[in-house]
């Protein structure tokens, strides 16, 4: 479903990617796991199609995002890629709810349409009753669970997280993590997850060491 082929990227003569090559199934959950400044996000964010790769492909889904225009880009990245990130990103004047309805309001749809799916995302994300609420008024924990229901909200092909878990603590990480295989085993989403976190790193499908540019399955 999603084809990483011979990636290369260099920021000025450090090289970061030296031919980075990934195949990664419908339904899979990939773990990718380095030492900091090994390429883990510059890779997650080449894939994310937030960063072009000096050269090589990524293609998901059959379309080779690599040749698209920055519109064709936009509206493939709204539909296909959700983001779940360490730090939220959640707009603060705006409620839970709302939030989670942002991505699919910019794909056209109003919010009368949207919110029905959006209450039936906080529902399974055991949320429901936070829907009113601001960001500031929810915990870490509650704040990463509207983070990943937005990240959803157009049903995307895959979700791409970097260091979700980084800001919760070890009880809300657990939960997090489990809720990742819940959503694969409810949705069959597709995660490719970047993290230092050993445990969540385990739980996964497959595990991809960075190392020196290079990447190799564990």
């Amino acid at each position: 479903m999603i084809k990483v082929e011979n990636i290369h990227k260099s920021y000025g003569t450090l090289e970061v990617l030296k031919g980075i090559n990934l195949h990664i199934a419908e339904g899979e959950v990939v773990s990718i796991v380095g030492a900091s400044g090994a390429g883990k996000t510059t890779l997650l964010q080449i894939i994310g199609t937030l960063e072009k790769a000096d050269k090589g492909s990524v293609s998901i889904k059959g379309t080779d995002v690599s040749r698209l225009s920055g519109n064709e880009l936009a509206r493939f990245r709204n539909k296909h890629i959700g983001f779940v990130f360490q730090f939220h990103h959640l707009l603060p004047e705006f409620t839970a709810l709302e939030n989670i309805c942002m991505p699919a309001l910019i794909q056209g749809r109003t919010m009368k349409d949207v919110t029905p799916e959006a209450m039936k995302l906080l529902d399974f994300l055991n949320i429901k009753d936070r829907a009113s609420h601001k960001p500031s008024e929810l915990s870490g924990g509650e704040q990463q669970r509207v983070a990943v229901a937005r990240a959803l909200i157009n049903r995307p092909s895959v979700i791409l997280a970097d260091e979700p878990s980084g800001n919760l603590d070890s009880v809300n990480a657990k939960e997090l993590h489990q809720l990742f295989f819940d959503l694969r085993k409810q949705y069959n989403q597709t995660f490719i997850i970047v993290t230092h976190n050993e445990e969540l790193a385990q739980m996964a499908d497959r595990k991809i060491l960075m190392k020196d540019g290079q990447s190799n399955e564990q």
